[in-house]
């Protein structure tokens, strides 16, 4: 049988149909199960076209969980320099943090990441700039009043993050264990009571 001729496409889209290639089978596989041939033949595009833009499977599987990473932080730090600190606003935030995490598999491509010791680095891709625009909100609020320290808020975004990371892996089994509900509504009832008491610290005077 004849190989399908590859579509002629610009150097931006090339990248962005191998990456959504790769992204689709990283979270079907996981990192190990990631072969650049494959995400080739997926993409429509060569062999050395995937190792032109990315060198190794390595680079590839750390592009595509950049990318999304990236995408999940410049959306909370819009939606926080939006906000004015309501409990409906941070549940919608942690609403679609958990769907990214969930629904694509993002959740368990990180945890995939970490057990095998890797890390995906660069500015864009670390929470830095989500504590930054949380703890801008949080001060905004006390008026004249002094917020508590940065690091007040660098802990309940790394928390948020934890749970909301390992939410869509672990959530189901963590509470069926603890006697609740483990279907949809179950995991919106639990991200709801985490943004109750996430807000209640974040509003709550030193």
């Amino acid at each position: 049988m004849a190989e399908p001729k590859r579509k002629r496409r610009d150097a931006e889209s090339a990248r962005a149909e191998i990456l959504d290639a790769a992204e689709k089978r990283l979270v079907s596989a996981g990192p190990s199960g990631i072969r650049l041939q494959e995400v080739a033949a997926d993409a429509g595009v060569s062999h050395p076209t995937v190792l032109h833009h990315f060198g190794s499977r390595e680079a590839l599987v750390d592009a595509v969980v950049a990318r999304a990473l990236r995408s999940i932080n410049a959306r909370l730090i819009e939606a926080l320099q939006a906000s004015r600190g309501e409990e409906v606003e941070l549940t919608r935030m942690l609403d679609a943090v958990f769907d990214s995490m969930g629904a694509s598999g993002q959740g368990r491509v990180l945890m995939w990441l970490a057990l095998e010791g890797r890390h995906v680095e660069g500015d864009e891709v670390t929470l830095s700039a989500v504590v930054d625009a949380a703890q801008a909100l949080r001060e905004s609020r006390r008026g004249r009043k002094k917020a508590p320290p940065r690091e007040d808020t660098a802990h309940l975004v790394v928390l948020a993050a934890l749970v909301l990371t390992g939410l869509p892996v672990l959530g189901p089994t963590l509470l069926r264990n603890s006697g609740l509900d483990n279907d949809a509504d179950a995991m919106r009832r639990f991200r709801g009571f985490l943004a109750k008491m996430l807000l209640r610290h974040f509003s709550t005077p030193e």
